[in-house]
């Protein structure tokens, strides 16, 4: 019964038309598309250079994928195997390693010829939209790089999966998915020529505009929240533009400069949610290694649009940005990303962890205070474990989670805010001020509330209310980059790198309980790395407070004091 009432609170987020999408899905088999015939390309269509990520690998039919790397026998590419994960498989039938200058063009040509030989239409992971979506932007940049053209056998087996994704649309799913299908339409509408391509280009470039408006926040933002998908997706929009803008498509200039002014705003998002390392934070479903990295992503918006970062000052900086829930403080190598926004769109919160009024702390241009990240998309423990509140920098209360998280992807219940601002006081601090309602479904409907004082001398002191009735348990959790360690003595915590110099002091601010546990860090698919976790814990009469206070200690060659326990990260 308890399942069932979770599936239905689950279901109850989702819009009707995905319902409908969900039922039909399953009761009707895939669309077929008949054979192609007289497949034609347009002429004037060109596409300049993008980035790729493509893992150094040795071996023509080697391929590293999640930090896993594996080597086929010549021409006996195993396309569906079940040894593998589903994730490592969507990935070998993406086809981003088209663009590795390091693999043989005969080598790309014979996988090319592989893949249609061993995937008949409809059949397995690669005819799933999604990663047909990805590979018919892949092939479409191959053959339009490539000296010699496409042979006939590949130009028709493009068309096909085209004309199969057009019958095939993500709406079950929506969110990224659908913006992924719709890039791909407008790819093959430009390439092709005929009315099936003009059709596409028509459809795929209405759905494209269709999702801009609504994936894209006001602030820039992509709504699932995650970086790595913001990132993603902000690539995307690049290789359109890269697409449209070197060849004569018939596209309304207008629809052109809408997707260029979206881009430009994203683009001021993605520099807002780096850290000073230069890398994206890791709230939500974000891993490095994915999308294409932030320094790579400037350089193609400056080759395509003139885009450059915005310098830093010195002084203190702070941003918010309320439409995606993310508030950020910067000084120099000092820099807090604070999530306090919705989980991700109502209909598809796939990608959201228990991370609401978590943060992540540089110190001196080191990520010192992390997100758990990503590990995988299995039904695994690192999964459950990635996407729980005890994994991320904030507070448990009762041993029960922020919102809903259950199976891999799906969200019951969930927390929302209920406030968020951040301000600059008289004083020169800067105070953060938010709170959620993920509680209240508890005995005396707990509210949990988060207040962050930042000092530009170097403190930040971290209040954790929690309003209500009743007596409640409260667990706040700092986790530690492996690069550190803790070295504790009496009430104080010494935050040490492994060779012992001192970058921060950790003080508890109330009555607390204070313990070091230990927890995992996940910053690429499939790399995992055990750390040491700071918990403060409090039971009491609700309403009360838990606080902290993180002080930046000079950086020099001066160690910890002796006497005290360390907790190694290694």
């Amino acid at each position: 019964m308890e399942r069932l009432l979770l599936f239905a609170r689950t279901v109850s987020y989702l819009r009707p038309n995905q319902v409908f999408a969900q039922v039909l899905k399953r009761v009707r088999p895939s669309s077929r598309v008949p054979p192609a015939r007289s497949v034609r390309t347009r002429s004037g269509v060109n596409i300049g250079p993008s980035p790729s990520l493509c893992p150094p690998v040795s071996g023509d039919f080697s391929f590293c994928f999640l930090n896993r790397t594996l080597t086929f026998p010549s021409s006996s590419v195993d396309w569906a195997s079940p040894k593998l994960p589903k994730l490592w498989r969507y990935n070998l039938h993406y086809f981003d390693y088209l663009a590795d200058p390091a693999r043989p063009d005969e080598a790309k040509c014979r996988l090319i010829a592989d893949w249609i030989a061993k995937n008949p239409i409809g059949v397995g992971d690669g005819w799933e939209p999604y990663p047909v979506s990805l590979r018919i932007v892949n092939w479409v940049k191959f053959f339009l790089r490539r000296e010699k053209p496409p042979e006939t056998a590949w130009l028709d087996s493009l068309w096909t999966q085209a004309a199969w994704l057009e019958r095939n649309l993500e709406y079950h799913l929506l969110a990224n998915h659908l913006f992924k299908n719709a890039v791909a339409l407008v790819f093959a509408g430009v390439y092709f020529e005929g009315p099936d391509a003009d059709r596409w280009l028509r459809r795929g470039w209405a759905l494209l505009r269709q999702e801009l408006a609504e994936q894209f926040l006001p602030d820039g933002g992509h709504y699932e929240r995650s970086p790595m998908y913001h990132s993603i997706c902000l690539s995307d929009c690049l290789d359109v533009v890269n697409l449209i803008e070197r060849s004569a498509a018939p596209v309304a200039q207008e629809d052109v400069a809408r997707l260029q002014d979206t881009t430009r705003a994203a683009l001021g998002y993605l520099h807002d949610l780096c850290l000073p390392d230069g890398n994206i934070t890791l709230f939500n479903d974000a891993a490095f290694g994915i999308a294409p990295s932030p320094k790579q992503i400037f350089q193609y918006a400056d080759a395509l649009l003139g885009y450059e970062p915005p310098r830093g000052d010195k002084e203190v900086e702070i941003r918010s940005l309320p439409a995606s829930g993310y508030y950020v403080i910067r000084n120099g190598g000092d820099r807090m990303v604070i999530d306090c926004g919705s989980i991700g769109p109502d209909y598809q919160p796939g990608h959201a962890h228990c991370d609401t009024l978590s943060y992540e702390l540089a110190i001196d241009g080191r990520r010192m205070v992390v997100d758990s990240g990503v590990y995988d998309y299995e039904s695994s423990p690192e999964r459950a474990y990635a996407r729980s509140t005890r994994a991320h920098n904030t507070v448990m209360v009762d041993g029960v989670e922020q919102s809903e998280v259950w199976g891999v992807f799906r969200v019951a219940r969930r927390a929302r805010p209920i406030r968020a601002s951040l301000r600059r006081g008289e004083d020169g601090r800067v105070t953060f001020d938010g709170a959620h309602d993920g509680y209240r479904r508890l005995p005396g409907r707990p509210i949990h509330s988060r207040t962050i004082t930042y000092d530009e001398r170097g403190e930040w002191v971290i209040e954790d209310r929690l309003d209500g009735r009743g007596e409640h348990r409260l667990e706040s959790y700092v986790h530690l980059h492996p690069d550190f360690q803790v070295v504790r003595d009496e009430r104080r915590l010494t935050i040490v790198t492994t060779d012992g110099r001192r970058s921060a002091v950790v003080e508890p601010l109330t009555p607390c309980d204070v313990r070091i546990d230990r927890g995992w860090y996940f910053p690429e698919f499939g790399m995992k790395y055990e750390h040491a976790v700071i918990v403060f814990a409090r039971s009491h009469e609700a309403p009360f407070e838990v606080g902290y206070r993180i002080r930046k200690a000079p950086m020099g060659p001066e160690g910890p004091r002796s006497g005290g326990s360390r907790w190694s990260n290694r």
